[in-house]
C-alpha cells in the first residue's frame, strides 16, 4: 500500500461524547477551547484558576477557566458489493474501495476513532461486517477480503439493513459505491442518517465515464443486470455518452446537496491527498 493513499478526515460540526479524541467537542473538560469563567466553588479545580480574571471580578471571587475537550466520533464505512462494483479497468471499482478502506483504517487509528465496516448488495453481507474496532490490522485484513469478494447480485436492498445500527446516531459515515440504480434506497438511507456526517465516496471507472476511441460496432453489457446491447460508436454517440455521465453526476450532486452533503469522486488510482483536500474545503 502506497503512502499516497493516506488521508485525514475532518468532522465539520462539534461532536458530543465524553471520550477524548481528535475532533472539536461539546463536552466540558481538559482542552484549550475556552468557553467561559466559573466560580472556583462551582468548579473546584485550582489548576485552572485565572488570576487576571479573578482580580477583575467585581464580587472578588476566584474564577476558573472552562474549556471544551476534543472528543472522538464513531466512524463507519458502508461498501457496495453489487454486480457493477466488479467492473473497471485498469482497477476494479471494488479494488479501489479496498484501497480506500485500508487508508480509512489508518486514518481512524490516527484520530483515535472506532471504525466499523459493513457491506451490502441486494442484502446485507454478514460475512463482511466488522464491529467497531481500533485495531488497524483487522481493517487491513478486511480490505484484503474485499478484494476477493464476489460482486454477484444486482440491487442494493441491503443498504438499509447495513446502516441500521447507525440510524439516529452521531457518526462519520462513508458510503462507498458507484451509485448506479439505487436512488430509492439512497434517499431512505440519507433520511436515516440525518444526525450523521455523511461523505459519499463515488467510484466510477474511466472505462465507463469515457467512451472508447475509434468508430465501429460496440457491444455493451449492463453492469447490474448483465444484458447485452450493440451500438455503433460514432462522434455523436460519444457526445451523448459524455453528456449522460455529466448529467448523472449533476443529478447525484443535487440529491446530496439538498441534504448539505458533498460527494467525493474517486480517481484511479486513489489519491489520499485529494480526499484530505475535500475535507479541508468544507466537506
Amino acid at each position: 500500500m502506497s503512502a499516497t493513499h493516506d488521508f485525514q478526515y475532518r468532522v465539520g460540526a462539534r461532536v458530543g461524547g465524553f471520550r477524548p479524541g481528535a475532533h472539536a467537542g461539546l463536552t466540558l473538560g481538559a482542552g484549550d477551547d475556552f468557553v467561559a469563567h466559573a466560580s472556583l466553588f462551582a468548579r473546584p479545580d485550582p489548576r485552572r484558576i485565572d488570576l487576571r480574571a479573578s482580580l477583575r471580578d467585581p464580587l472578588g471571587e476566584w474564577l476558573v477557566r472552562l474549556a471544551r475537550q476534543r472528543s472522538h466520533i464513531p466512524v463507519c464505512a458502508l461498501i457496495d458489493l453489487s454486480a457493477s462494483m466488479g467492473f473497471g479497468t485498469p482497477s476494479r471499482k471494488l479494488d479501489l474501495a479496498a484501497d480506500f478502506v485500508a487508508a480509512l483504517g489508518r486514518a481512524a487509528t490516527a484520530a483515535g476513532d472506532p471504525l466499523s465496516l459493513s457491506a451490502f448488495d441486494d442484502a446485507e453481507r454478514p460475512e463482511l461486517r466488522l464491529a467497531p474496532s481500533r485495531q488497524p490490522a483487522l481493517v487491513a485484513q478486511y480490505a484484503e477480503q474485499l478484494r476477493t469478494a464476489e460482486c454477484r447480485s444486482a440491487g442494493h436492498g441491503g443498504l438499509i439493513d447495513a446502516l441500521a445500527p447507525l440510524a439516529g446516531r452521531q457518526a462519520q459515515v462513508f458510503l462507498v459505491s458507484d451509485f448506479h440504480r439505487h436512488d430509492a434506497e439512497l434517499d431512505t438511507a440519507l433520511d436515516l442518517l440525518g444526525r450523521a456526517r455523511v461523505t459519499p465516496i463515488v467510484i466510477w471507472s474511466p472505462s465507463e465515464t469515457e467512451p472508447p476511441a475509434g468508430d465501429g460496432l460496440l457491444r455493451l453489457r449492463d453492469l447490474e443486470n448483465g444484458r447485452l446491447r450493440e451500438l455503433w460508436l460514432r462522434p455523436e454517440l460519444r457526445r451523448r455518452w459524455r453528456a449522460a455521465v455529466a448529467e448523472r453526476r449533476r443529478a447525484l450532486d443535487l440529491r446530496f446537496q439538498a441534504r448539505g452533503i458533498r460527494a467525493f469522486y474517486m480517481s484511479d488510482p486513489f489519491v489520499g491527498d485529494a480526499l484530505t483536500r475535500h475535507f479541508l474545503e468544507g466537506a
